[in-house]
């Protein structure tokens, strides 16, 4: 089991190590994001949770590698670089397309029989057995770009950077495929409580995207409403931290 602050493993950024903390949380980022984006959140954690930021391929410091276009092709791979990590209580915590990413991790540690998370947060992603009714992965890569910048959660002083805007367009379509062309099987469960965050304004995952969450559980269900939208995270991230510390405290 690891327990050093460093972390060698290109999946996870460990910005607030904590060895001795009682839990861990794994936090599977949005389509487009990184591991970096959710810095704020492994501060917040500390010292309840030793934070496990999950880096996809094609971004940030891997840079360097091919993007993954399917949410199970990604899920198994983290599954099989997460099961060392499994030394204390763990929780997924999955914002949009990284809701769909936890769900199929967990899916993974149920499916081989192991221990997994004891409970999963989805957060802004709607339920897995739901018809997808968006295309943005087809769009040119302005109109990609553009949807991004609607939905909020890039600094936009990156896309007027034309190499900055090369490096994140193959991931960006890549994250857009997977998430745009999954859909579970409405009797996909996992075994783990459920609790659905959403932004009530917002318009890609709303209450009523995300309450079907409830059929693909069999440990029980919540739904929690915060002001916001499609990235509330980042305006309520005190309120979100209070609710995961909740959870983690007992």
């Amino acid at each position: 089991m690891p327990s050093s602050a460093a972390v060698d493993n290109p999946w996870f950024r460990r910005f607030n190590p904590s060895d001795f903390a009682p839990a861990r949380i794994v936090i599977f980022p949005h389509a487009g994001g990184s591991a970096g984006y959710y810095m704020e959140y492994a501060k917040a954690l500390a010292p309840y949770a030793d934070v496990l930021a999950v880096q996809y391929p094609g971004r940030q410091n891997r840079f360097a590698e091919p993007a993954i276009d399917s949410v199970p092709e990604l899920a198994e791979q983290i599954y099989r670089e997460l099961r060392e990590w499994v030394d204390r209580p763990i929780h997924f915590f999955g914002h949009s397309m990284g809701a769909a990413v936890a769900f199929e991790t967990a899916r993974c540690f149920a499916r081989d029989g192991l221990a997994g998370p004891e409970r999963l947060f989805v957060s802004a992603g709607r339920a897995p057995s739901m018809p997808r009714d968006t295309a943005v992965h087809t769009l040119s890569d302005d109109g990609m770009l553009d949807e991004i910048i609607r939905l909020g959660g890039t600094d936009e002083r990156i896309l007027d950077v034309p190499a900055l805007r090369e490096l994140i367009i193959p991931a960006l379509r890549a994250d857009y495929t997977a998430i745009e062309t999954y859909r579970a099987a409405p009797d996909a469960v996992v075994p783990q409580p459920i609790t659905a965050l959403v932004g009530e304004s917002d318009a890609n995952a709303t209450v009523e995207h995300m309450a079907p969450w409830e059929q693909h559980t069999t440990g029980g269900f919540t739904l929690r409403v915060f002001p916001g939208g499609h990235f509330y995270v980042a305006e309520q991230l005190d309120a979100v931290v209070r609710l995961l510390t909740s959870h983690l405290r007992g």
